[in-house]
């Protein structure tokens, strides 16, 4: 089947690019149009869930059953060992508000990560072990829903480093072992086709790449 579109249950333009680069053969090879939730007037979807796959699960199923397309969500964000797995679920939220009103999203993620970095300020380089984890799930409209996860670990520096990134990639080096691990990059100091070849968003994707071919081929 091909002329297919697949809704993707966000608003942000740059999300949409990334997962077009990601799935770039399958858009390809199946003619496939990924659109964002506001072009299509997808309905807003809070994220009431304490898991990542339960919050995707629920964008997902909601955009599908209003849309009657295909529709595709990921929830994503940081685990911390030493906080036990925090910020998890909250990662985007982690400082909460000022007076009750979001901020903007760049003041937001500097509060976030300033934050983050207070609480972990006195923990030593070996148990500063962290992960970013995206889970991705597909919904039909048919009531099926699939879902893969894509996990990288790393650990969390003292001090951001790199521009080409957001959230907490600028304190987080990819695959650290650990050991005096200012030697590595943060997620912030790779390219936008290096961060997709081996993030979190990117495995899940990758992982969620088959299933999409056979459930749209259907």
């Amino acid at each position: 089947m091909t002329g297919r579109r697949l809704v993707l249950a966000t608003r942000n333009e740059h999300k949409v690019q990334e997962l077009r680069q990601i799935l770039a053969d399958l858009v390809e090879e199946l003619d496939l149009e990924i659109v964002s939730a506001a072009e299509v007037d997808g309905p807003d979807v809070r994220e009431t869930e304490v898991s990542f796959e339960g919050n995707a699960r629920l964008k997902a199923v909601a955009l599908a059953e209003a849309t009657g397309m295909p529709a595709v969500a990921d929830d994503s964000g940081l685990v911390v060992d030493v906080l036990g797995g925090s910020p998890g679920v909250f990662s985007a939220r982690w400082s909460g508000t000022t007076g009750g009103v979001d901020l903007p999203r760049a003041d937001r993620d500097r509060a976030n990560l300033r934050l983050l970095l207070e609480q972990i300020s006195d923990v030593g380089e070996e148990h500063r072990s962290a992960a970013f984890v995206c889970a991705a799930v597909l919904a039909l409209p048919d009531g099926t829903v699939d879902s893969t996860e894509g996990r990288v670990h790393g650990a969390i520096i003292r001090e951001p480093r790199g521009d080409n990134g957001f959230g907490y990639d600028p304190v987080f080096v990819v695959g650290s072992d650990n050991d005096g691990n200012d030697h590595g990059r943060t997620l912030a100091e790779y390219s936008d086709e290096e961060k997709n070849a081996i993030s979190h968003r990117g495995r899940a994707f990758r992982e969620l790449a088959p299933i999409l071919r056979k459930r749209l081929s259907e």
